[in-house]
This record gives structure tokens, sequence and C-alpha cells, in this order.
């Protein structure tokens, strides 16, 4: 699935079908406390360090007296597993967070979530972003409430002590020799030239969101050049090795705002971060915004990105408010309170746009709103019933690849025979 990003920033207004009215959902509806209240337990990640959970929750809050949402809060690297043993358990939190498709399809499929197909059928959904993810068949167990792609952050003032150009533009050949260039320094005093985060989607998304590749297909020739650029920045010093970034649980938010590193591919959802981190003094990094580097010839800017949803737990104790969050994330309502702590949401409108653009802390040179608006956006992980499977290969034989295990051709011919084999086959 392709999204133009461009189309999220024109004229999206939010619909009246998006408002609170709900239809009622068979199941669920656990008692009130002796208060009066209604506690709602939503599961999120690092909670402290994602600021839109918390203004979603105080915004459906206000708007619902009597309701307090409990955060059931798990540890980013840890969400996938821990969600997904909770369910396999049994588990009745009412409100679940989709971090990616790759987790909605698998839990989907189990029959773990609950059918939210009407509350879309019923509304004018058509131009909410990132919808098309949750399609199973035409039903939909989620709606998403965030919309994120990628692009390639800076720090200005590292590049303005380089004496070098700010990053417009790049190919991704001249992409590594600025990492070179910028990288400086040894020991614990080291600059790293660029950051990429351990995930697999720095290498394996980007390559196929920019040659057209299926992650899907059994066949990844198209992630070579990607995989060569990566490992061959990590031997040159240029970029902090895998094994390192692994060992250490390198957090890309310190690397990034303790000036360790002068550039990082990264989605748009960091920038609630570090508008949180600079307004609480946290940080002093003078940051930028600017295009994803592309593959030689191409003549647009192409990326990868993912929504971000709220399912219904099929065992939800609270099922009907489960479903009145679910929606209330999606609608104008949400999207304004998400904005406001710059966090880009599914659905758009100008004012929402000209919002975002004029938080405190936000860049306003042209480079920045440049790579707001990339051409097109590519889904991170395609959705089928094959995708938790193929991810779990990908995964596996990435990370053999970035510690050297394997070199790039091994790995890749790895990827080709296991996904025929113990997938497709």
């Amino acid at each position: 699935m392709t999204t133009s990003t461009r189309h999220l920033t024109k004229g999206l207004a939010a619909t009246a079908a998006l408002a609170l009215a709900l239809t009622a959902c068979g199941s669920g509806g656990g008692e009130p406390a002796a208060d009066g209240t209604t506690t709602l337990t939503v599961t999120v990640w690092n909670l402290a360090k994602t600021p839109e959970f918390k203004a979603l929750f105080d915004a459906f809050q206000k708007a619902n007296p009597g309701v307090k949402i409990q955060p059931v809060d798990i540890l980013a690297d840890d969400y996938p597993e821990k969600v997904t043993t909770m369910l396999a358990g049994g588990d009745k939190t009412d409100v679940i967070t989709m971090k990616n498709v790759t987790d909605y399809s698998r839990y989907s499929s189990r029959g773990q979530l609950a059918d939210l197909t009407d509350l879309v059928k019923s509304a004018d959904t058509s131009k909410l972003a990132g919808l098309d993810a949750f399609d199973v068949s035409g039903k939909y167990f989620a709606l998403p409430y965030r919309q994120d792609f990628w692009l390639l952050y800076y720090n200005k003032k590292l590049f303005d002590e380089a004496g070098t150009e700010y990053p417009d533009g790049l190919t991704w050949d001249e992409y590594a020799e600025l990492a070179k260039k910028l990288t400086k320094g040894e020991g614990s005093e080291k600059v790293y030239g660029t950051y990429h985060h351990t995930w697999r989607s720095v290498v394996q998304a980007v390559s196929a969101a920019q040659t057209g590749g299926d992650q899907l297909g059994g066949d990844y020739a198209f992630f070579t050049d990607q995989y060569t650029m990566a490992v061959g920045l990590q031997q040159a010093g240029a970029a902090i090795d895998f094994g390192t970034a692994t060992s250490q649980k390198s957090d890309y938010r310190t690397m990034f705002e303790t000036a360790k590193t002068a550039m990082m591919p990264m989605g748009t959802w960091y920038i609630s971060g570090i508008l949180e981190a600079k307004a609480g003094g946290a940080t002093d990094v003078e940051w930028g915004l600017a295009p994803m580097p592309q593959r030689p010839g191409a003549t647009e800017v192409t990326t990868f990105g993912s929504p971000t949803a709220f399912a219904v737990n099929n065992r939800a104790e609270h099922a009907d408010l489960a479903r009145k969050f679910v929606q209330f994330a999606a609608s104008q309502a949400g999207a304004e309170a998400i904005t406001k702590v710059g966090v880009v949401p599914a659905l758009q409108s100008p004012e929402i746009t000209e919002a975002y653009f004029a938080l405190d802390g936000m860049p306003t040179d042209e480079l920045s709103k440049k790579a707001f608006e990339p051409d097109k956006v590519v889904l991170e992980m395609p959705v089928s019933e094959h995708t938790s499977d193929v991810d779990t290969i990908l995964n596996e034989e990435h990370q053999l690849i970035m510690v050297g295990d394997k070199t790039a051709a091994e790995g890749i011919q790895s990827m080709n025979d296991r996904v025929k084999s113990e997938v497709l086959d």
C-alpha cells in the first residue's frame, strides 16, 4: 500500500461520523467503582517518553467525566512479546495499542481483537490515513490515530562546526560519505556521523519502499545495496556497530539528544520526544529535518511509514467504553490532542497542519518543511496471513548480517530459502 503524505495535509475535514456515537458491541461492560468512576485500561509503551498517550488520555477523560484511564505501561522493546503473552493468556485489558501492522496481523488472525467494522462502515473514513492497513478481508479490528513516516534528523550545530551544508536531496552514497566526514573523536567522546537503530526496517523497509521490492515475496536481492551501505558505515566507524547498540540497548533519543550522532534516520513520532526534551531542558540539541536519502537517479522522494492504532481486546472488561475511546482517538478531538505534543495524527486538516508547525520548538526552515512532504509513503510491512512469520525470519537474518555472523549475500540467500520453505511452500 502507498499513501501520499501530501494528501494527508490537504483538507481532510473531520467528519461528524467520527464523533462519539456508539453502536452496541454486545460484549463486556464492567461495573463502575463505588465512587461512580469507571477505569479503562490501555496498553502503552514507555509512557514517560511517549507524550501522545497522556495527551489522549487527558483529553478523553476531560470529555468523559467519570472515566479514569489506567495505562498498562510496558518497555518498548518488550512490547510485542508482552502483549502477545497477555492476549494468549486471556488478559482483560480493555484497549490494546497496535504498535505496528505486523502485530495487528497476528492478533486479528487469532481472533483476539474485537470486530470494529461497524465503526468504520458507519463513518466516512475514506481519508483517515493508514486505515487500509487494518483491512482484513473487508473487516477492521482497529482504528488508526497516528500516521508516521521516516525522514532524516540532523544536528545543525555539528554540521555548522564541520562547515558542511545541511543534508538536502542526498543519495545514499552521498549520505554515507557525509556520515564519514562528520564522524569525530574517540572512546566516550566519539561523535558518529549517523546512527542506525537496530530495527530491521532501517535497512529492509526503506529498500522495499525505494526499489518496489516485496517483503513477503521470498526474493530479497533488493536489500543488497542498503546492507552494503549500512555494514560499510559500521566498518568505517561512522555508525555505532549493531552488536554494541544491541548489547548496550542504545536509545536513539539519547544518541541524538546528547549530540552523539550528527544524523539519524527515524520516524516522525520522535518529533514529540525532542519537543518534550527541549521544553523540559533535558537537551539543547539544535535540530532540523531533511528528506530521507534516495537511490541514485530517483526523481521523487520515497520513504516508508506505518499507522499506529487502537484496538479493543476481545475479552475487554469495558468493551463499550473501549470502543468509545478508539473512536475518540481517531476523531478530530483526538487529532488535535496529539498534534499539540508534536505527533502526526491519522486524521488531518489544514488547521491541524498549521498548528503542528506552529508548535514551540519546531524547526521552521524550508528544508524541515520539505521533509514533511515526501512524494510517496509506502507501508512499512505489507499485511497478510504470512506477515508475522516472514517478519520473524527477516529480523533473525538481519541481526546475523549486522553483527557480522553472515555476509549480506549469505543472509539474503538464507532469507530467500527460509521464507520460501518455511512460509510460502
